[in-house]
């Protein structure tokens, strides 16, 4: 509790607050271990979950806006990647918690769900329950839109979601006009969020839901999932970059490799085309102390 305030008042008054007016204050960096190297590098996981069932309690590292700055102003090194990676699994392992998490509501629910399919269930009913799949699904469906950003497709899908509601309960009040006691045979459906693992109830209050999109809790787990998959989307266009270069590296190892035989080709004709000159030369040069030497025999023989 009192490394928190301590925080508080490091985040609120700055580091140096106890320092005498006169003192000499020592300038902070990023590479200072204090620092908080997940806040620096993007956001801390500690900050999200405050006052929910995942809160991981108050950060021991400072986070400060300036060393932030200094970070992400600073050039690409093997201290930054080390960050990067241990930013990278510490929420990966938040990730795959709660995906446990949902993996064991679901098997809750389908145990419940086979106890519900084993009991006799009216025509009224199963009609009112597919109205309430659809529901759930176009919930689903209006959610993903939501963390894609697509607001007008999100706010189209709930629409469509509050027509359905309409219908059900409709529906509802026709059966129960004709005597049908619907609330005795009505279990509340449920679901597992996909996001952050809670329990919801399909087909409910357009409010209660919202409520739920909006809590800390899924808002903070979809922030690390996000995350997560941005840095694979930049892992995978780095990879791709590096495989280009490679690639492009090797057409001009390729080009230079013909360049070079190219050349070899052309000096080893101009080297075979010099020595059948040579060869030429040197033919002619014999035929005429040939010619010359019988020349002078002649010359001898006349005298």
């Amino acid at each position: 509790m009192v490394d928190y305030q301590r925080q508080l008042l490091d985040e609120l008054m700055g580091r140096n607050r106890n320092l005498d007016p006169g003192a000499k204050i020592k300038e902070k960096t990023w590479k200072d271990g204090d620092n908080c190297k997940f806040y620096m590098h993007s956001f801390c996981p500690h900050d999200l979950f405050v006052n929910t069932r995942a809160d991981l309690g108050p950060c021991a590292k400072i986070h400060d806006d300036e060393t932030k700055k200094q970070y992400q102003e600073a050039q690409r090194c093997s201290r930054k990647i080390d960050i990067e990676n241990e930013f990278i699994r510490f929420i990966s392992n938040m990730i795959n918690e709660v995906d446990r998490k949902i993996v064991k509501g679901k098997q809750r629910l389908d145990l419940m769900n086979s106890k519900l399919d084993q009991r006799p269930i009216s025509k009224q009913a199963e009609a009112v329950l597919n109205i309430s799949d659809k529901i759930s699904k176009l919930v689903r469906e209006a959610e993903e839109a939501g963390i894609r950003g697509d607001v007008d497709q999100a706010q189209n899908l709930m629409g469509l979601c509050e027509k359905l509601k309409e219908d059900k309960e409709t529906l509802i009040k026709q059966y129960e006009s004709c005597g049908f006691n619907f609330s005795e045979t009505q279990e509340k459906q449920m679901e597992v969020c996909e996001t952050c693992g809670a329990f919801l109830i399909v087909g409910d209050a357009q409010s209660r839901i919202d409520d739920h999109l909006m809590g800390k809790q899924h808002i903070g787990y979809t922030r690390l999932r996000k995350a997560l998959e941005e840095y694979k989307k930049k892992q995978e266009k780095e990879f791709e970059e590096r495989r280009s270069g490679r690639s492009s590296s090797s057409g001009r190892r390729s080009e230079r490799s013909r360049d070079d035989r190219s050349r070899h080709s052309s000096s080893h004709k101009d080297d075979h085309r010099h020595k059948r000159d040579d060869r030429r030369e040197k033919d002619r040069h014999r035929r005429d102390r040939r010619s010359r030497s019988r020349d002078r025999h002649r010359r001898r023989s006349r005298s």
